[in-house]
Order: structure tokens, then C-alpha cells, then sequence
């Protein structure tokens, strides 16, 4: 049975689990992806028109890729083909491609072609099927979690337009049970089953932004569970933390938890304690934090709270940030880990808080003139003078000379003071050098 059986038949059989019942047939029963699938986009349009291109449907697990598949499954007047990168073989391909295109001659008939996990195909399948996608007798939908431009060969890639479908929100795994609570064709109306809002709550957050670990929790938690005296299956926090394989804590995305833990979090960066800050990670992760938001927090720390100690840091938080983009959960947790270790061992300064010294200095003195020999002398040089004076520093013993930078009114105001850790030991020594050189020739 392949993977589109259940959606190619308007009677889906009893026996499919849940996720595949409720797999949407229209792009109004899709919950989630506006950003590629909202009114007016091109990838809606194409399929309402039926003239869709060859596409790359990209993302992490259970958001979508194979329900959208279903809809164009179910929305094309084009044959429709589907297989498994994983199962099959070139065999199996060259064979989907004579019916297709004994379909284009015998019938003038356009063949859509899905591959679920197109990253498994090797290099020699994905360039038998390259010509039959370039001639058009093949409309490609690649389904991959993997990322396409390092999975995919270029040529693929470049004949087809990739789409990349994000975690969906909590409030659309919401949607998503309750639709299956709620439906008593493909759903569970029929079992007189209810969750509690916060059996709900914990689903939804363990389940993060996956519909299908939902949907399968949702079906367990009510298939195992009996009816109680009213005859009412009642899915409590109890049975769900059961039914998903993981307890709940303690945590709330928008309340005190979700702030208490991220300031801990912090503060353990802060502190130079990689074991504390390890744990504060790992239960916000465990608990469904979003992995963007811990990901700019460090990035802040590795600004605000190690600055020019470590230079390095703020590269190991942007790539740790950027990885997670990349490889997502679950394997991002060693990224993530990674970078927590990094900045908490890392030497601490805060002396990029100097910034706001300065802002301040903005915000009171108002309209400040920039001194003449720093203006851009492209532009007024001749008729106003702008640039006249300005020493190039690159001409000067040590890339160094003496002059006026700042507005007169504050001549004289330092703002950084760098510490004596780390890397900002020697830009403080460096500093000094260059503050004692000035006032040397000041006194002169």
C-alpha cells in the first residue's frame, strides 16, 4: 500500500490511523503554512488553477508536506503518481515513466510525480529522473526533512521551486484536535471522547508544531482509555502525559514559567555555570520552548555579557542559531548545547553597555554638528570645505594619529571602558597605549 492510498479514495478506510483520516482533501481543510498556501499566494494559485510547476515541499516532520501533497492529489485532473525515495529503485522509476508518457501520447494526459523523501534517492536515480522533469512529461513533488540544496542534485533544485513549510504554530495543533474531536466521519466525535484543556495544552506543547505526534498521541490517549458513568472518554493530564511518553512541567509559553526559566537560563550564562545552564536548556526544550527564542537570548548574551572578552562568542551563537535553522529539532540540540557550554565558560565582560552611555548623550544634547574635517568630502569639499583636516590614520606611525572624532560639545567623553578579561585585556592595554599617546600631545 503506498503513501497516498488513503488520499486518492473518498472513503478512507476505518482502519487508517487518525493522522491519516484526517489528512485535509481541500486547501480549506489545510491548517497552517499562509506563508506559501494563504490567499492570493503563488502555490495556492497554481493548484486551484491546476497548472502547478515542479516543487520541493521542505520541513521538519508533521507539518504538512505529505497533507498538501494530498490536496494537489486530490484538486489535479493530471494522473497522479506517488512512491517512496526510500523503497524504491530505478526499476521502479523508468516504470512510472513509460505510463507517463504512453498517458501524454495515448490521452494528451500530464503525469504528476510525488517522491516522499526524495533525499534518499541516490545521485544515479535523481539523474534518470532529471530529463523527464526538464521535458516537462514529469511534474516533480520532492517531499524531503532534509535540507534540498545539499540533498538534492543543483539540477533538480533549479528546475523546481522550493517551498518550506515551518513547525505549525500551538495554535493549530490546536485546531487540528479539536477538528478530530469534532469530526464523526474521519474523527472521534463518535467515541463521545473529551480532553481537558490541559491534557490539550500538554499534547500541544510536547507535540511541537508536529500534527502527526498529536494526532497519534490524541488517538492512543482515547483508544485506551474507557468511558467513565456518564459514558464520556475524559483524556485528563494524567492519560495524556501517558498516551504522548512524557510528563508535564511546569511551563507556561506566555506565563511566569516560560520568564522565570529563560531568566535562570541567562543568569546561568552569565554566571560561568555550564551545568546549570545545560538543565535550564534542556527543560525548555523538553517542554516545547521555542528553539528560536533560546537561540536570540544567547545570541543577546554573547553581546551583552561577554562582548570583546570573547569575540568568538557572538560567532558560536550565530551559528548555533543559524544550525538550528538548518538541521532543526531534535539534532539541533547538540547545537544548541553547544553554544550554552561556549558562552557560559567564555570570560564575561559587559562593557558594551557603553553604547547606552552614549545614547544617552544622543537623547540630551539633541542636534549635535558633525566636525568638518569628518564630513564626507566627495559631496561639499570645495564650496564648504567638508573633509578639510582629516588625518588618515593608515599614513601614520602604528595606523595611529591624534585628532578629533567626537562633536565638540562632548570633546573628551569616554564611553568604553574595556575590562581586563580575555581578548578585551589587550584592546584595554591597546587603548590605553593610544588614550596615553593623545594626552601626551594634547600636553604638548
Amino acid at each position: 500500500m503506498d503513501l497516498f492510498e488513503y488520499s486518492l479514495s473518498d472513503q478512507l478506510s476505518k482502519d487508517a490511523p487518525l493522522a491519516a483520516r484526517m489528512r485535509p482533501r481541500t486547501l480549506e481543510e489545510l491548517v497552517g503554512q499562509e506563508h506559501i498556501v494563504g490567499p492570493g499566494r503563488l502555490l495556492r494559485r497554481a493548484i486551484e488553477a491546476d497548472r502547478l510547476g515542479s516543487i520541493i515541499l521542505w520541513g521538519p516532520p508533521g507539518t504538512g508536506k505529505t497533507s498538501l501533497a494530498s490536496v494537489i492529489a486530490n484538486t489535479t485532473e493530471s494522473a497522479f503518481e506517488a512512491m517512496s525515495a526510500v523503497t524504491a529503485g530505478v526499476k521502479e522509476l523508468r516504470q512510472v515513466i513509460a505510463a507517463a508518457r504512453n498517458r501524454r501520447v495515448m490521452r494528451g494526459l500530464r503525469t504528476i510525480l510525488l517522491v516522499d523523501e526524495i533525499h534518499h534517492f541516490t545521485k544515479t536515480q535523481q539523474d534518470a529522473l532529471l530529463p523527464h522533469v526538464e521535458e516537462g512529461l514529469i511534474t516533480l513533488i520532492g517531499i524531503t526533512t532534509e535540507n534540498p540544496y545539499f540533498e538534492v542534485i543543483g539540477a533538480l533544485v533549479s528546475r523546481s521551486r522550493v517551498f518550506r513549510l515551518e513547525p505549525l504554530s500551538d495554535e493549530e495543533i490546536a485546531l487540528i484536535l479539536e477538528r478530530a474531536l469534532s469530526d464523526a466521519e474521519r474523527g472521534l466525535a463518535d467515541s463521545g471522547a473529551e480532553l481537558d484543556q490541559e491534557a490539550l495544552a500538554h499534547v500541544v506543547r510536547v507535540a511541537g508544531g508536529d500534527a502527526r505526534i498529536a494526532l497519534n498521541a490524541l488517538e492512543l490517549a482515547v483508544e485506551t482509555t474507557g468511558p467513565d458513568d456518564d459514558q464520556v472518554i475524559r483524556i485528563t493530564l494524567e492519560i495524556a502525559e501517558d498516551s504522548i511518553q512524557r510528563r508535564a512541567l511546569l511551563y507556561d509559553k506566555d506565563g511566569d514559567a516560560h520568564y522565570d526559566t529563560i531568566s535562570a537560563f541567562i543568569k546561568s550564562l552569565r554566571g560561568s555555570d555550564p551545568d546549570a545552564a545545560l538543565y535550564w536548556l534542556a527543560k525548555m526544550i523538553y517542554a516545547g520552548e521555542d528553539p528560536r527564542f533560546i537561540a536570540r537570548r544567547m545570541i543577546i548574551v554573547a553581546s551583552e555579557d561577554i562582548g570583546n572578552a570573547d569575540p568568538q562568542a557572538l560567532t558560536v551563537a550565530m551559528s548555533a542559531a543559524q544550525a538550528m535553522e538548518w538541521v532543526g529539532l531534535p539534532e539541533a540540540q547538540y547545537n544548541l548545547a553547544q553554544a550554552a557550554i561556549y558562552l557560559a565558560t567564555a570570560p564575561k565582560s559587559n562593557s558594551t553597555g557603553a553604547y547606552f552611555k552614549a545614547l544617552a548623550d544622543v537623547e540630551e544634547e539633541g542636534l549635535v554638528e558633525v566636525p568638518d574635517h569628518l564630513k564626507d568630502s566627495s559631496r561639499d569639499r570645495k564650496a564648504s570645505g567638508h573633509g578639510e583636516g582629516y588625518l588618515y590614520p593608515h599614513h601614520y606611525p602604528d595606523h595611529f594619529v591624534r585628532q578629533q572624532y567626537l562633536p565638540d560639545r562632548i570633546q573628551g567623553r569616554r564611553y568604553y571602558e574595556p575590562s581586563d578579561q580575555g581578548y578585551e585585556k589587550k584592546i584595554r592595554e591597546r587603548l590605553e597605549a593610544w588614550r596615553r599617546q593623545d594626552a601626551e600631545g594634547q600636553e604638548a
